[in-house]
């Protein structure tokens, strides 16, 4: 892969940058604070605001590895992060990569976790080289797939004791989008438009 890193991307309603320290009070009160966020992800909830503020100063550091992939959603008109995404595991082997990511309360429903996916599917196909993509989520978190549906990822499977999250170990259904598969949506989508 050609790593590139945390680029900025920028979608009609979001910007998609880099984390910065100072972000850290806005990562705990909009999101990281929150049980319900966190009830189907692998780290418990922020005690406090500090501890978000050493996440995001960790992850602006970070954030100068070519090979690092962590954004803060920003939507348009905004200074603050209403959520994460990121690449949460890579295998150069077969240049595949896979999501993780996470927004605030108030910000769910209104597609701007799927819009940010696709976003960074885009980048991560087009700039990086991936040739696979894919994200997962537990088996109760439908949400979470619907997700990754509307981002342009197909269902896989489930994968049966799989992983342990907040809620124990659980099954995890898996999707995914291969580049060639992207890129063909793509052009049908512009021919389509003309």
């Amino acid at each position: 892969m050609r790593h590139g890193g945390t680029r900025r991307l920028e979608t009609d309603r979001l910007i998609l940058r880099p984390f910065r320290a100072e972000d850290g009070e806005a990562m705990f009160r909009n999101w990281a604070h929150d049980p319900e966020v966190t009830r189907y992800l692998t780290w418990q909830p922020h005690e406090n605001a500090e501890a978000s503020h050493a996440i995001a100063a960790m992850w602006e550091r970070e954030s100068r590895k070519p090979e690092s992939y962590q954004w803060a959603i920003v939507p348009r008109g905004q200074e603050e992060p209403i959520g994460s995404l990121s690449v949460v595991r890579m295998d150069e082997a077969v240049d595949a990569v896979e999501l993780g990511y996470c927004i605030g309360r108030p910000w769910w429903g209104m597609g701007f976790t799927a819009e940010a996916v696709k976003a960074v599917i885009d980048y991560l196909i087009r700039e990086v080289g991936a040739h696979r993509v894919a994200a997962c989520h537990d088996v109760n978190n439908p949400r979470s797939g619907r997700v990754m549906e509307k981002a342009g990822m197909k269902k896989e499977g489930t994968l049966r004791a799989s992983q342990r999250n907040n809620q124990g170990i659980v099954d995890v259904t898996v999707y995914s989008v291969l580049a060639e598969e992207w890129m063909s949506g793509e052009r049908e989508k512009r021919m389509h438009d003309a």
